[in-house]
């Protein structure tokens, strides 16, 4: 019995289509994925790198030329935050759905919405509040991929950050966006924005 399926599933891939045998199909199909995934996965690489984020100059003039002057960018541990470690998650899934959130900013460039220093900033706040909401939103997964609260000192802090870090952060009341804002970036008019 067993050697008549064995038999009847060779002959299946055998059996030609309309021009080529169901195997030929399977196997072609089976390495054009592999092309695919292999394309598609070095396209995704190439576009999460700090050089492509700042290959437009709205982002090398404006919030890359801020980063430079915080510790995100030079501090006494030579380790540096680049755009990707902030504002795009690690894990691959994540990764992909804010690829797809992002492709619709692309539009901006396209279309110029801030394609010099004054659209940049008249867009300034709503750009940055819809960067808080997000990470507000996925409770700052951007930030926890270097700073683990498991992993602090609350000796070395100051105490005003030990007591939110104790309190509010571990109860998950808050997270890092909460406290956080400009850490890397200048701050819009913060006029209306909550906690300010």
């Amino acid at each position: 019995m067993m050697k008549k399926i064995i038999s009847i599933g060779w002959q299946t891939l055998k059996k030609p289509s309309a021009y080529f045998s169901l195997g030929f199909l399977v196997i072609g199909g089976f390495i054009m994925g592999i092309i695919f995934w292999g394309g598609f996965n070095t396209a995704l690489e190439a576009t999460n790198t700090e050089q492509f984020c700042i290959s437009c100059h709205e982002m090398e003039d404006n919030v890359y030329e801020e980063m430079k002057t915080t510790i995100h960018f030079s501090n006494r541990s030579g380790v540096r935050a680049t755009c990707p470690d902030c504002h795009v998650p690690h894990k691959w899934t994540d990764k992909i759905a804010r690829k797809m959130q992002a492709s619709k900013e692309v539009w901006g460039k396209i279309f110029g919405t801030i394609n010099t220093r004054e659209k940049f900033l008249a867009h300034r706040k709503r750009l940055a509040q819809n960067e808080w909401t997000r990470l507000k939103a996925n409770d700052s997964l951007e930030c926890r991929n270097c700073h683990n609260f498991d992993y602090m000192d609350f000796t070395a802090q100051s105490g005003r950050a030990a007591q939110q870090h104790s309190t509010s952060l571990a109860s998950g009341d808050k997270t890092c966006i909460d406290c956080h804002k400009g850490i890397a970036h200048q701050l819009p008019d913060m006029k209306g924005v909550e906690g300010w």
